[in-house]
């Protein structure tokens, strides 16, 4: 069977602490929109509020972007193209912070906690796990053991 990078039902979107320009979550955000162009996303959803957070900190229009992507253009390509058409233009310094924050971003309040908490526990083996503390890293603890990984 050959590798498609766009294809969500065989192995899951890039981690989200990957980078493109400085910005953690926009590459895993690219795979799920060109997972749905080509009808392949799984249980992925682009525009999901994880990639909300990309989108409205540069002020893009998911369905603009969904265009864009549709249109077969490289991650570079799409980054300009946001980039150019981002309502909020940011310093490198402003894309460094979003970025730290995200990759450790935990659970705030109480409720997020015990989402957290159980959204960690509902994959196998994972509320045994000592080493999983923030959204990144439930999101590729569920990824890797979804597509058939040990914990």
């Amino acid at each position: 069977m050959t590798y498609n990078p766009y294809d969500l039902t065989q192995h899951p979107p890039r981690s989200p602490r990957c980078r493109l320009g400085g910005l953690v979550i926009l590459p895993r955000l690219l795979d799920k929109a060109r997972a749905t162009v080509a009808g392949k996303q799984g249980e992925y959803t682009y525009n999901c509020s994880l990639d909300r957070y990309v989108l409205d900190f540069l002020g893009v229009n998911s369905e603009a972007l969904l265009a864009e992507v549709a249109k077969g253009k490289g991650d570079g390509e799409i980054l300009t193209w946001m980039l150019q058409n981002a309502k909020h233009a940011r310093a490198g310094w402003e894309v460094a912070a979003f970025s730290s924050y995200h990759e450790q971003r935990g659970a705030g309040s109480p409720e997020k906690r015990s989402r957290l908490s159980a959204y960690q526990s509902s994959t196998p083996a994972g509320g045994a796990r000592e080493d999983v503390f923030t959204w990144f890293d439930v999101l590729d603890l569920d990824d890797h053991q979804s597509f058939g990984g040990k914990v």
